[in-house]
């Protein structure tokens, strides 16, 4: 993977590290940005489930390894893990070795499944919540949309969809724009 050298002056969120190249691509290039392909959906799912307890950073550090031992995300793979998998993953030091997540990775994926089953696609089963409106706010790390989607997930069996999870799920796939106002990428509503 190349990644491009940020030495621009831009104003960007107070979170971004400007000295994690990989950071400043995300924020600058992704986050906040609608994106409703399926896989993506999927792997921001994971991803931000694995964050629990952890910094986003960390996680973006990893995100590469995280591709390679989930399989490039491919939900119908993960929904099939075996127990062998499951040994292998929690021996991957390029990765978050945690049990509990990784066993909730797999649930969420067959769960996931289900849901673009029952709606179509995941995307049309957030649209139920979202009616496919892009929302800017910002300093908020959970909110009305977050905490009902959380708690149907959670209905639903899945796990580590807490509503923080949730809300900060949201403003990575570009439902919910948090961009700071001083930040180059802040767009008024």
């Amino acid at each position: 993977m190349i990644i491009m050298k940020y030495s621009d002056s831009k104003d960007r969120c107070f979170w971004c590290n400007p000295d994690n190249e990989l950071y400043i691509k995300y924020h600058d290039e992704e986050w906040g940005i609608p994106n409703f392909d399926e896989q993506y959906l999927f792997e921001m799912l994971i991803l931000e489930s694995f964050q629990a307890g952890l910094s986003w950073e960390t996680i973006l550090n990893k995100r590469e390894n995280f591709k390679k031992a989930f399989d490039n995300f491919d939900v119908n793979k993960v929904s099939k893990y075996d127990d062998k998998k499951k040994e292998e993953l929690l021996k991957n030091e390029g990765i978050i070795r945690h049990k509990l997540k990784i066993e909730s990775a797999i649930n969420n994926a067959k769960i996931f499944i289900k849901i673009q089953e029952e709606f179509g696609s995941f995307h049309n089963y957030l649209k139920t919540f979202t009616n496919d409106k892009i929302i800017y706010e910002n300093d908020k790390t959970h909110s009305e949309l977050g905490d009902s989607i959380s708690k149907d997930l959670k209905k639903r069996g899945m796990k580590f969809v807490g509503p923080k999870i949730i809300y900060s799920y949201l403003q990575a796939i570009g439902v919910i724009n948090s961009h700071m106002e001083n930040c180059f990428l802040y767009k008024k509503q």
